[in-house]
């Protein structure tokens, strides 16, 4: 492929960023994802009193966590296409600046329609941060330190996805639910200050960008996961299974457009790569059994007896743990297999989720503490090494594809896992959130089996 004309800070032929604008760099990448991570669940909390507040129906209020995370699923790939094309830094910063102004018109919001909006055009320049977030992690570090950089980034994500709840909680405690927006344009303002000095500039792609294919894409998963959405909560079978129907259409047109294709939105060239595409196939299952837990838990807590308070304390080890484990894990992916580091995390994940389910009534807090930290150290572990190959995997001019599809993976595993409890919350209202815990045990496992086949696979390296 032609070289396209870069300026001198270009760092495709560099190892890295030099110190200190290094730290600098990661600093900004790492506050922009968790914010943009966070954003996802730290509604959640706050739908009941925003519904009120806005004098909507309750299953309206839904829609101001759907948007952002449809919003966000329909424009990642593309996004990502679109950073290889004109840079990964003007993407980044062109998201932090919509998030940022999408944040302070949802703290303003006068209605329920204006919100869902906003967080439409949030989820959008949030899609922004995260499609490149892994193509500036690998430009700023070397590789011989790729490992702990991603441990860092990874701690960051499942942090940020793991504590929304409570940070929700700590703000609605002292001030009204319109600050859980307002809070993200100052740390937004000078997250862009920081990466606007820091962030690398990678040599850029002359590929034409394809605008149709680009609509396709937002048409099939638009239609998919507003499919699942519906169908979980119960809103129209009828109309959930034909906008699933749709989206499936869509898809099929999609992926007969694109197999072929030399650099494919979906980036099929990449899941040839039997490590990526196994690395992939590890990320979704995980993060399905991550996300189905975290919804059930809160429930399986209160069945057992436990306050409010009570949940919020007891749901605190496995970000804590996932803290602990992360940056270790980065610095191990460095030196052993993600295959068995991640096969090892997700085993003791899925022990943690089963020891959980089976969790008797009345058993003590401590008891509940230390099975949460465990599926908490096994999925830090097995975070940072999967992402680490899966940057790795990729040649370093499709890092942004590599990385769309890394956030894909996370995004789309979240939706399911969601959606499956709220299934089975309908189907067993009594157990639901114990037949939960008993499902994603059994994912995480998968995720482990899955992950352990890399090791006969051909390790990940840098590619030209």
């Amino acid at each position: 492929m032609p070289r396209s004309r870069t300026s001198p800070a270009t760092v495709q032929d560099s190892d890295g960023l030099a110190v200190p604008r290094r730290y600098w760099a990661i600093a900004a990448i790492v506050l922009a994802i968790a914010m943009s991570v966070l954003d996802s669940s730290i509604a959640n909390v706050a739908l009941p009193t925003i519904a009120h507040e806005l004098r909507t129906p309750a299953a309206t209020s839904i829609w101001v966590i759907n948007a952002y995370q449809i919003a966000i699923l329909v424009s990642l790939l593309p996004l990502a296409a679109l950073g290889e094309r004109i840079g990964y830094r003007r993407v980044s910063l062109a998201g932090l600046v919509v998030f940022t102004l999408a944040s302070l018109s949802c703290a303003l919001a006068p209605s329920m329609l204006t919100l869902v909006f906003a967080r439409i055009v949030q989820g959008f320049g949030a899609a922004g941060i995260m499609s490149v977030n892994a193509a500036l992690v690998r430009f700023t570090y070397p590789q011989r330190l790729l490992g702990r950089a991603v441990g860092i980034n990874a701690l960051a994500v499942a942090v940020s996805a793991a504590i929304g709840p409570t940070v929700a909680s700590a703000v609605l405690a002292v001030a009204p639910w319109r600050w859980l927006f307002a809070i993200n344009v100052p740390i937004g303002i000078v997250t862009f200050l920081v990466a606007i000095y820091s962030l690398p500039v990678a040599e850029r792609s002359r590929r034409p960008f394809n605008w149709s294919v680009a609509t396709l894409h937002a048409g099939t998963f638009g239609l998919l996961m507003s499919g699942l959405q519906a169908l979980a909560h119960s809103t129209s079978t009828a109309l959930a299974i034909a906008e699933l129907s749709a989206g499936c259409a869509l898809g099929i047109l999609l992926v007969r457009h694109e197999l072929d294709r030399e650099a494919p939105l979906i980036p099929f060239d990449l899941l040839r790569i039997k490590v990526f595409a196994l690395s992939i196939a590890t990320s979704v299952c995980s993060f399905t059994a991550q996300m189905a837990a975290l919804v059930a838990l809160p429930f399986e807590i209160q069945r057992l007896g436990y306050g409010a308070v009570a949940i919020g304390l007891l749901m605190t080890p496995w970000p804590v743990a996932v803290g602990i484990a992360a940056p270790i894990a980065g610095r191990l992916a460095d030196r052993y297999p993600s295959g068995l580091l991640g096969g090892a995390g997700l085993a003791a994940m899925s022990c943690g989720l089963l020891l959980l389910a089976l969790f008797p009534q009345g058993g003590s807090a401590i008891d509940f503490i230390w099975r949460m930290a465990l599926c908490g150290i096994g999925f830090g572990l097995f975070q940072s090494p999967n992402n680490r190959t899966m940057i790795l995997a990729a040649p370093r001019a499709r890092s942004g594809a590599a990385g769309g599809m890394l956030g894909t993976a996370r995004l789309l595993g979240q939706t399911v896992g969601a959606a499956a409890v709220a299934i089975l919350f309908h189907a067993f209202p009594q157990k639901g959130s114990n037949i939960a815990l008993f499902a994603a045990a059994a994912v995480a496992l998968a995720a482990a089996l899955v992950s352990t086949t890399r090791l006969a696979a051909k390790p990940a390296a840098a590619s030209p």
